[in-house]
């Protein structure tokens, strides 16, 4: 039997949406993946270092899946249960998680790590990054693109410049901060949503998204698009994502 609105509602409002784990929209929603496989290339970038820092790393789910994770291994987070959760994978590993606010400046010497990493950072402190590589280290970093999911964004909040994280903009600011880019890729993915549950769920944990989101506050347009999903089927998004890595010069 299909599920009502109400039902989908209020599971999806009330589940965690703590971690950076998705997997609870297995069957109800989907996304391509980049064709590179950033978590394969970490884990051949990892076993060939002895310092590395992952930045905003999450709930940790992304560093805890490395094969082998360098000796010295630290890993940043802001955000409190994330923080918990990164603890309790990353730790019985031998790392360390350090609560930061990712914001400068980074809370260690300068030309102390190998490869700073990050997947899908807020932002990215270019300067602060190449202050702590040592000389011939490297950035390595897969991050949300321009424009990501607008039609989702459209849909709830109109029309909107979604152009800020334009990758050639990324490859500027790093060469601003004395790196050099040595690799830089792009793609555009499929989304689809298969009910409102899935959509509230996600909009709930990627809060740029819709800045502001809340159950509540676009109660029409969800029971509308509720009612466009019944009738048309998935509703079909696009993700961005660029991988890049920089490296800063050996002196």
């Amino acid at each position: 039997m299909r599920r009502t609105y109400d039902d989908l509602v209020q599971e999806a409002a009330t589940v965690s949406v703590d971690g950076w784990d998705f997997s609870w929209l297995d069957g109800r929603a989907s996304e391509e993946r980049p064709s590179w496989g950033y978590a394969r290339l970490l884990g051949e970038r990892m076993a060939g270092v002895e310092a590395a820092l992952d930045l905003q790393t999450g709930g940790g789910e992304i560093l805890a899946g490395v094969p082998r994770l360098p000796p010295v291994t630290v890993a940043t987070e802001s955000w409190p249960p994330n923080l918990a959760l990164a603890a309790s994978r990353l730790r019985p590993r031998g790392a360390w998680v350090v609560e930061d606010d990712d914001e400068p400046r980074l809370p260690f010497r300068s030309g102390v790590f190998d490869l700073v990493t990050s997947r899908h950072p807020v932002r990215t402190w270019w300067e602060e990054i190449a202050r702590v590589l040592r000389p011939g280290g490297a950035y390595f970093s897969q991050q949300v693109g321009p424009w990501s999911v607008a039609e989702l964004t459209d849909y709830f909040i109109g029309p909107h410049d979604g152009s800020s994280r334009d990758p050639e903009r990324a490859r500027a600011e790093a060469e601003s901060a004395g790196l050099e880019v040595v690799d830089l890729r792009f793609e555009r993915l499929r989304m689809e949503f298969h009910d409102i549950g899935a959509v509230i769920y996600f909009l709930r944990k990627v809060i740029w998204i819709v800045p502001g989101f809340s159950v509540e506050r676009h109660a029409d347009r969800l029971r509308e698009l509720h009612e466009q999903i019944e009738a048309e089927g998935p509703f079909v998004a696009h993700s961005s994502r660029f991988l890049i890595e920089a490296r800063r010069p050996a002196q």
